[in-house]
């Protein structure tokens, strides 16, 4: 169960820091990767509670945090003038 946590959390990091330097976001590259981790932190712990899940523990990975990107920052980003 370790394991699977520490490599959520590095997976997690590796997509914030890759979605910042390829554009995908805008938001800074620690936040990007606070926000992944957040994300993957939360659905791995929603996985171990209540056994939901999209198949293997790296793509939970990676597929929560992509949506924690993209529910965070659109939901609290101001909108540009």
């Amino acid at each position: 169960m370790f394991p699977t946590l520490i490599g959520t959390v590095v997976i997690a990091g590796i997509v914030g820091y890759l979605s910042e330097k390829t554009g995908f976001t805008r938001n800074g590259l620690v936040q990007s990767v606070i926000i992944c981790v957040g994300g993957a932190f939360l659905f791995y712990f929603v996985r171990v509670m209540f056994g939901v899940s999209f198949g293997p523990p790296g793509v939970d990975a990676v597929l929560s945090a992509v949506g924690a990107l993209l529910i965070v920052p659109t939901h609290w980003r101001p909108p540009r003038r």
